[in-house]
């Protein structure tokens, strides 16, 4: 929070965590890649932090663009800098035009690149960039960027005071978080008054299904097929789960409706849209030899995509828990990733052949790491995520790695945040922030 308001004041934008970040990598980069899935707020960032830009998805100025990219790019490039180039991946044979250009220009951030894909055409990309490009990622809104959260607990605070005093008061119900995960943290919704804010979120799976899984790559794709894909992919939310298990989902016993292959192409296709962000394991240092369950987990972007692809609403999560929590892991796991990667940290899970879990480790670059597990609340879910991640690190070899820097039991709900007696925290969700 000191550090967002401490950014150059403009009443028509709202700072985000990811400004920080970007403005000072601006200062040691000659170009940033900033990409994201659609509509998370990337090209507005960019462009408040830089001086010119070019939209290559302008459809009025589009194809005369591809041909400058091809003929001529320092029509497209020559601008005050920092210059934004939105879109840059529908041209991807501009990309070593940038790269030649920062090689032989003075001075650092030259260039920001806004993608909501990856290239299609990889063969027209010559040089990896190195040297020259740094990459960020940019997701949707977490509940502290939103205004739903105070921030009061923070988590770079946690890891440079893990003794420090957490108690503040959350003000957060059920029936308000089962909203927050249907509207999602799409940077639009925060304009828009309650009774029409869940409508970006189906409006962007609509698009997802019917338009972008097509255009992503060229390939048609069937738009029944892909929806249900994402109706399946948002049940196992928060799971493990094969391919081979979504296919079975998908087909509902019929097993000549979709194949392996066929979905593993789309999952691959919304990956390179960024709709889906799956979380790999992690793998401490352990007392004993213990078999660590190595698959990813599965989760969305954003867990109003789930709701959206699902048909559901805060109603329905309100009348059946179990898919209320898997969601709201999912909403938990998307700030966690804003909030570590302010820190240069990444965001694990963990499950071992035993069944003990940890639904989210925080591991920053020193080594530092925190344990998290998540609960919707009351007494009896936050005492068994506690004993949870306290058996997990008993068995941690903190001769061979450090002890974690915190434990911490993150909530939907509850009325305040506190210290248990155990050193565990138990922090309700409306309360983290960066």
């Amino acid at each position: 929070a000191e550090l967002l308001s401490s950014l150059p004041e403009d009443n028509k934008y709202r700072p985000r965590i990811i400004d920080i970040e970007l403005s000072t990598r601006l200062k040691s980069i000659g170009a940033i890649v900033l990409e994201g899935a659609k509509w998370c707020g990337k090209s507005t960032t960019a462009e408040h932090h830089s001086n010119s830009a070019v939209f290559m998805d302008d459809p009025r100025r589009r194809s005369q663009y591809m041909i400058f990219a091809e003929d001529n790019p320092d029509i497209i490039l020559n601008g005050e800098t920092p210059r934004l180039i939105d879109e840059w991946q529908l041209a991807p044979i501009i990309w070593d035009a940038i790269r030649y250009t920062v090689d032989h220009r003075n001075g650092m951030g030259q260039f920001i690149l806004t993608g909501s894909a990856k290239p299609a055409n990889r063969e027209k990309i010559s040089h990896s960039g190195t040297g020259r490009f740094a990459w960020l990622r940019m997701r949707p809104m977490a509940l502290f960027e939103s205004g739903d959260s105070t921030g009061d607990i923070s988590l770079s605070k946690l890891f440079s005071n893990p003794r420090m005093s957490i108690g503040c008061e959350a003000k957060s119900d059920l029936q308000r978080i089962a909203f927050l995960i249907c509207r999602g943290g799409w940077p639009v919704v925060s304009e828009l008054p309650e009774d029409v804010a869940l409508n970006p979120a189906k409006d962007y799976y609509d698009a997802v299904v019917n338009v972008d899984i097509r255009q992503v790559d060229g390939v048609d794709r069937s738009v029944e097929r892909a929806k249900r894909l994402m109706r399946s992919y948002a049940r196992f939310q928060g799971t493990q789960t094969s391919i081979r298990q979504i296919v079975e989902d998908m087909n509902g016993g019929d097993p000549n409706v979709v194949e392996d292959k066929t979905v593993r192409n789309y999952l691959d296709a919304l990956r390179s849209m960024f709709v889906v962000e799956d979380m790999p394991a992690w793998n401490p240092n352990l007392k004993s030899k213990t078999a660590i369950r190595t698959a990813d987990t599965r989760y969305f972007v954003d867990p109003s995509i789930a709701t959206a692809a699902m048909g559901i609403g805060p109603g329905d999560l309100m009348n059946d828990l179990k898919a209320f929590g898997l969601l709201f892991e999912t909403l938990c796991v998307r700030d966690l990733r804003v909030y570590a990667q302010s820190l240069a940290g990444d965001v694990y899970h963990y499950r071992d052949k035993n069944g003990l879990e940890c639904d989210a480790v925080v591991h920053l670059p020193n080594g530092d790491y925190a344990l998290i597990e998540i609960k919707l609340g009351g007494e009896k879910l936050i005492e068994d995520g506690a004993n949870s991640l306290l058996r997990l690190a008993s068995k941690i070899d903190v001769n061979r790695m450090k002890h974690p820097s915190f434990l911490m039991v993150l909530t939907a709900t509850g009325t305040f945040a506190y210290r248990r007696k155990d050193n565990v925290l138990v922090v309700p969700i409306s309360t983290l922030g960066a």
